[in-house]
């Protein structure tokens, strides 16, 4: 969410401007973390259709970042001026959004801001994750080797969804181009043969009929047929946004064959490379976890890693959390964890967890892939086998009753 705010900073001095937050408190949160005494703060007005249009034809992708951080590391790691650095990337920044909001930093450390404070600001483009780890960086100064890690991150995160998502796409689109052609057929083709089959006074079998009727019913009521998928799209996305609706379908994904082999083992290593990143960054284990949990990417996983956070503060080992939760995470990541934290050395540990998992990734979407070929090559045999049959039988019909 957006909010709008005016506020004076530690000099006196009023300035206004939007900060991006879950909630209410989180802005204050942010506005109070950089010195800022807040006079008002109200939730920004919705977006016209025109400015919406704008962010999404300019949305910043996981690859727009990461480029924009490994040139923002290399120019950092040459001595160039954090002002200069920006100004270099905003000149030869592509997206629209990402060069205004480049533009936008730079503003706000001019006018005395950090970097980690600027980005704050702006988190629908910079996580939380991202941010700490500037953090970070600034107490040490080492935010140039701090922005390489970073590059590295996003580099291999962007790699390994993009993996399941290609491994994705094939059936999908399969899936989609199938109904589609069963679409065309009940509309375009069908209708004519029962023309055909009326004046041969030929009966029709009940599958014929079936689609007959499917493709009048989409000719006349083809209106009302988008709108209702309009709305039920609508009500579904309205209901995935919320914590239930997230948590209903992160367990259906996790439950379904094939596929919760691949997530568990993608939302694993995504919590190891995480928390190895942030604690090598020198967060600590309770705030890396916090912070995995809101960008781990399941709802499900986001509860667990909240609860071990304060297992932890409590005291408990972190293996001995994680442990509690064996249908998400196998004994082998609590093991690991028990090593790295009794030679504590738990950071390169949590490495050798997620290149083991991101390997079996690999393993699993090479098989998918291969599995859902021969599976989607039935379906679609099926499906044409019926919409032949439907033609072919009553042509049979006919052929014979003549014959007699």
């Amino acid at each position: 969410m957006k909010f709008e705010y005016e506020a004076k900073n530690q000099q006196g001095e009023t300035q206004a401007g939007i900060v991006e937050a879950p909630e209410k408190d989180g802005a204050l949160r942010i506005l109070a973390a950089n010195g800022l005494f807040v006079l008002s703060i109200t939730e920004a007005k919705e977006e016209g259709v025109k400015n919406f249009l704008f962010r999404a034809i300019n949305r910043i992708s996981s690859k727009d970042l990461m480029i924009f951080t490994r040139q923002f590391s290399t120019l950092l790691g040459a001595s160039v001026p954090l002002n200069v650095a920006l100004q270099t990337l905003a000149s030869q920044t592509k997206n629209v959004l990402l060069r205004e909001t480049i533009m936008e930093l730079q503003r706000e450390i001019n006018s005395g801001l950090s970097l980690s404070q600027a980005m704050e600001k702006y988190g629908s483009i910079f996580n939380e994750f991202y941010v700490n780890m500037i953090r970070s960086a600034e107490v040490t100064g080492r935010v140039d080797e701090v922005m390489d890690f970073l590059a590295d991150y996003l580099e291999k995160q962007d790699v390994l969804s993009s993996r399941v998502r290609n491994a994705l796409i094939y059936p999908v689109f399969m899936v989609v181009f199938l109904f589609l052609a069963v679409i065309f057929m009940a509309v375009a083709v069908f209708p004519q043969i029962e023309d055909v089959f009326k004046e041969l006074g030929t009966s029709l079998p009940w599958i014929t009929r079936a689609i007959i009727f499917f493709g009048k019913f989409l000719i006349q009521w083809w209106w009302a047929v988008i709108a209702g998928l309009a709305l039920l799209i609508g009500i579904i996305a309205d209901y995935i946004r919320s914590k239930e609706g997230k948590v209903l379908v992160d367990d259906l994904l996790l439950r379904l064959p094939l596929f919760n082999s691949i997530l568990k083992r993608l939302y694993i290593a995504r919590f190891a490379d995480s928390v190895g990143v942030l604690i090598k960054g020198g967060v600590t284990i309770v705030q890396s976890l916090e912070i995995s949990a809101r960008t781990v990417g399941s709802a499900i996983y986001t509860e667990i890693l909240n609860e071990s956070a304060e297992d932890v503060r409590n005291g408990v080992l972190l293996s001995v959390s994680i442990s509690k939760y064996s249908n998400y995470f196998p004994p082998l990541v609590s093991q690991m964890i028990a090593i790295g934290e009794g030679t504590g050395q738990i950071e390169p540990l949590l490495n050798k967890v997620s290149s083991f998992y991101t390997r079996e990734i690999d393993g699993l979407v090479g098989s998918l892939v291969e599995l859902i070929q021969p599976i989607l090559m039935l379906v679609i045999g099926v499906v044409v086998g019926v919409l032949f049959a439907s033609i072919l039988v009553p042509i049979y019909g006919f052929v014979s009753t003549s014959l007699q």
